[in-house]
């Protein structure tokens, strides 16, 4: 690809992208915090979510570093990596809450 839509496409499509991950990181945040609160996040499961709430501000951070220096392909590219499961993932939540669907 190459011209000016191009460009403005990538563009478009990594903001997208990283407000799915930007989404998914305060979910997770929120999930983190509300553990330990309730005590279900503990020194035996905390190194599991200080790992993963890394490796999300990592990617966000990381996308958005690699995006302000010029490289928009490789800032799409790692902001997709979480976005795109959690976009599945949301799908079939929407289809099971629209459907009806039995939960067991």
């Amino acid at each position: 690809m190459a011209g000016p839509m191009a460009d403005r496409m990538l563009t478009i499509s990594f903001r997208i992208f990283w407000a799915i991950d930007a989404m998914v990181t305060a979910i997770a945040g929120y999930f983190f915090l509300a553990g330990l609160t309730d005590g279900s996040v503990s020194a035996f499961n905390l190194q599991s979510w200080l790992s993963i709430l890394v490796g999300l501000a990592s990617t966000l951070m990381g996308s958005l570093w690699l995006k302000n220096r010029g490289h928009i392909g490789l800032a799409l590219i790692l902001a997709a990596v979480p976005a795109v499961p959690s976009l599945g993932f949301g799908l079939i939540l929407l289809i099971a809450a629209l459907t009806g669907a039995r939960w067991n």
